[in-house]
């Protein structure tokens, strides 16, 4: 396991915390004595083609909502790789993300190569697994017919199994309550009343962070993100959750899922935050602000409202009364084997059919030892300093070493007129020993 400093160093979570509910899910469904799962990263490498041909049996892409402009980038990236891939390639619920309204007109820019990608996967698997209606129209409408609607492996973590009761007929004002919610609905879309208003009424409210910038705000108070810049958001240093140590972010999905068991409701704009919560058997709504998200509510009958159509005046209690999860739950066995039925088709076994239901899965995660929830930094004790700045000063180290190689590099390249020289040597030393040297800095502040 490696320190609270490191994963934020290395955003283990890729940005969004989210990641890790469906990628864990994946791991386990998968996992069974005919079968070994390995994680390749997080990182697409299209040079490990070769190494993974030799290797592997089957390239499995667990994904979320790739189809949108600002992933173009690494969608080409990863195509490149399946491109290479003689092995059969298995993607297991990608979105499309666009407004409430359905409407692809955003996704035009990307739509070559959302078409490359879409067609090298189903050149290497017999159908691919998107997260909704709204993905499954979007693909139709470029060609492509062999799409299934398999939701997201988050919801299958339990496999056929998934109980979510209230403890109350109503939400006392006592509550445990967890609320959730990116940075644009805090900051345009309304959750920031939503949750001030929440915050005076319930003093047992926590608000749940998942992107990588909200969790180094808490652990370093680092605001040089862009993010930063939105001080309505809970993790904000000034705001006055963050004061109050009440605010999370997890890095492990164990600890998340196990913190969430103790409270009552959860709510909020993030759908992998409210999954984490019924996964708990713990109520959720989820306040859609985006198809991505609307598309798997009404998938699963996840007890849901549009962001755009709530009243001023929103209580949780209100959102708590109005859950209903029967439809949730009674329609969990049928979505859960038309799940499976696509794994078969494309050559996976899973755990639940032809394993021991993820029992070695689940002891191998009992076994191990996860990192608590990151809380704010709001004290000044001996061994929350020492933590902080022993990685510090080992890190520093680490960067006088880097430095010192490329110096040397750096002499020999330049020759013996000492001239340093233009070339991609020079370039390097910067992002390996400038970047990271800035970095240390302003989370030291």
């Amino acid at each position: 396991m490696v320190s609270v400093e490191e994963a934020l160093h290395r955003d283990v979570i890729a940005t969004n915390s989210g990641n890790l509910i469906f990628s864990d899910a994946t791991h386990k469904i998968l996992q069974n004595p005919r079968t070994e799962v390995v994680s390749n990263g997080i990182r697409t490498d299209v040079s490990a083609a070769a190494r993974i041909n030799e290797e592997y049996d089957a390239f499995v892409v667990p994904l979320a909502n790739a189809f949108r402009p600002s992933f173009e980038a690494q969608l080409k990236r990863l195509t490149r790789l399946i491109t290479k891939l003689r092995i059969p390639v298995v993607v297991v619920g990608v979105g499309a993300q666009a407004g409430l309204g359905y409407d692809a007109t955003r996704l035009a820019g990307i739509e070559p190569a959302v078409r490359a990608f879409v067609s090298a996967v189903l050149d290497r698997s017999a159908s691919i697994g998107v997260r909704g209606e709204f993905t499954e129209q979007y693909l139709k409408g470029l060609g492509f017919r062999d799409v299934e609607v398999i939701g997201c492996p988050s919801l299958f973590l339990h496999g056929k199994d998934l109980t979510v009761a209230k403890r109350a007929p109503t939400l006392a004002a006592d509550a445990r309550i967890a609320v959730n919610g990116s940075h644009k609905a805090v900051r345009s879309q309304g959750l920031e009343r939503v949750i001030t208003r929440a915050h005076a009424r319930y003093p047992n409210l926590r608000f749940i962070g998942q992107n990588i910038s909200d969790a180094r705000q808490l652990h370093w108070r680092d605001l040089s993100d862009p993010n930063g810049l939105v001080t309505a958001m809970p993790t904000h240093p000034d705001h006055p959750m963050y004061r109050e140590d009440k605010v999370r972010v997890y890095i492990d999905p164990v600890t998340w899922i196990d913190d969430l068991r103790a409270f009552d409701f959860s709510f909020g704009s993030r759908i992998h935050g409210n999954i984490a919560a019924l996964l708990a058997g713990t109520p959720a709504t989820v306040l859609c602000g985006d198809s991505r998200t609307l598309e798997l509510c009404r998938y699963f009958d996840i007890p849901h409202r549009r962001i755009d159509r709530l009243p001023e005046d929103l209580d949780p209690a209100q959102l708590y009364a109005e859950a209903d999860f029967g439809a949730l739950m009674s329609g969990h066995q049928e979505r859960f084997e038309r799940f499976t039925a696509f794994l078969d088709r494309n050559g996976l076994e899973n755990t639940f059919t032809h394993g021991d239901g993820g029992a070695a899965f689940e002891e191998r995660m009992r076994s191990l030892s996860f990192p608590a929830g990151i809380r704010p930094w709001n004290d000044a004790d001996l061994a929350s300093l020492t933590s902080r700045f022993g990685w510090l000063q080992s890190r520093v180290g680490e960067l006088a070493a880097e430095n010192d190689r490329l110096r040397r590099e750096l002499t020999r390249a330049a020759g013996p007129g000492g001239a340093l020289p233009t070339s991609s040597v020079y370039r390097r030393a910067r992002r390996v020993v400038g970047a990271p040297i800035r970095r240390a800095l302003q989370s030291g502040r």
